[in-house]
């Protein structure tokens, strides 16, 4: 089952569009996991949070405009196992679905969006082979192809990007590598900052800025949501037209619906659960 939506995504800025509220899950092994800056060890590994779909449900009926869903497994068996998600999401979920974690191929996309996702993510795929990026969005169109960027600063206003869930250096500027890959194609970047993943403490606002700025796709803001007010700087003062996070909704800290409430507070526009855009 392909839901995958044909319209044109918007070009990068419009402040009338509703802003977009993405939990995501990290699915090891059929289940939930959660970890600080890209679960490696030293930095405190995984913790299990819970069944996938089960979230994923949770998440619709508070009003999440979207799901992502991370396969972390990396093998054959993990492979199935996110088809099988994605399907049963996709049967009792309503918003959109993007998967990502081990798509190499166009047959790999092929796969996920039959089994129920509107979108797929890809990211060191696409480092190893930038074509992919191209050969996706000929077969399947730009609106299904995001591109997935793990940055992390390594001088003052340069940030480089990380291969292999945040482990490799690939000697790729992260702002050049962004145009590089709307312009293969790439409908929509989801930009991790590795520094702040999982740590709660703000988004990086700064390369959030200047790749939202520097593309004209829209761009998803990743890594550090530990406020209410994090959400929103990051999209007013980063510029991002989503964000996404991960830990505060999966511990109970806040709901989509908090979220949403806190945004349409400080003026920005976000879509409720009636369908209707509300700021206030």
């Amino acid at each position: 089952m392909w839901r995958a939506f044909s319209s044109p995504l918007p070009s990068h800025p419009d402040p009338v569009l509703a802003r977009r509220v993405i939990p995501c899950l990290d699915v090891h092994d059929g289940q939930v996991t959660r970890g600080v800056q890209f679960g490696r060890a030293e930095a405190g590994g995984l913790r299990n949070v819970g069944d996938p779909v089960a979230l994923a449900m949770r998440y619709n009926e508070q009003g999440a405009d979207e799901m992502v869903f991370f396969d972390i497994t990396a093998s054959a068996h993990g492979r199935t196992t996110m088809v099988d998600v994605i399907e049963r999401t996709a049967d009792c979920c309503f918003m959109p679905l993007t998967v990502g974690g081990g798509i190499r191929t166009v047959e790999d996309m092929g796969v996920m969006l039959r089994a129920g996702a509107d979108k797929v993510s890809i990211n060191s795929s696409a480092l190893a082979s930038p074509e992919l990026v191209r050969s996706g969005a000929e077969k399947y169109g730009s609106q299904c192809i995001v591109v997935s960027i793990d940055a992390r600063r390594t001088a003052p206003g340069r940030w480089e990007v990380f291969a292999r869930g945040g482990r490799e250096a690939t000697g790729r500027e992260a702002i050049a590598w962004a145009r590089e890959a709307v312009a293969l194609g790439a409908g929509e970047l989801v930009l991790n900052s590795i520094d702040a993943d999982g740590t709660r403490s703000g988004f990086d606002l700064e390369i959030t800025r200047a790749v939202s700025e520097a593309v004209g796709v829209p761009v998803v803001a990743s890594g550090g949501a530990g406020t209410l007010q994090h959400m929103a700087e990051v999209l007013l003062a980063g510029r991002a037209d989503a964000v996404l996070a991960a830990s505060i909704f999966h511990f109970g800290d806040f709901s989509v619906g908090q979220v949403k409430d806190h945004l349409a507070g400080q003026g920005i526009p976000v879509r409720r659960l009636n369908g209707g855009c509300e700021a206030r």
